[in-house]
């Protein structure tokens, strides 16, 4: 899942990644935690500056690679185009917009 909100000063785009331990113990996470980061990176471009994106991972990453999280990310560009659009024509205000 992401979550998309405006920050409160202008900057770069930022990650945020939550795995709780439902998703396997600490090697999965933390597996989980790589494969986020390494797909935020290999797609900056495409998050807006002034804008946080949070990642609540849901499921454990398994056989997932890097190419698989992009994938699923390029699926959802136009929503998350959208929504920052949406955030970014806003004045700043202190609440968090789900994507």
């Amino acid at each position: 899942m992401l979550i998309l909100a405006r920050q409160e000063a202008e900057g770069p785009a930022r990650l945020g990644i939550t795995a709780s331990r439902k998703i396997g113990g600490a090697v999965v996470r933390n597996r989980a935690k790589r494969l986020v980061r390494a797909a935020f990176r290999e797609c900056a471009t495409w998050f807006a500056a002034g804008i946080d994106v949070v990642v609540i991972v849901r499921k454990a990453p398994e056989n997932r690679r890097l190419g698989d999280v992009v994938a699923e990310w390029r699926g959802a560009s136009s929503a998350l185009e959208r929504r920052q659009k949406s955030l970014l024509a806003r004045p700043a205000q202190g609440a968090n917009t789900r994507a």
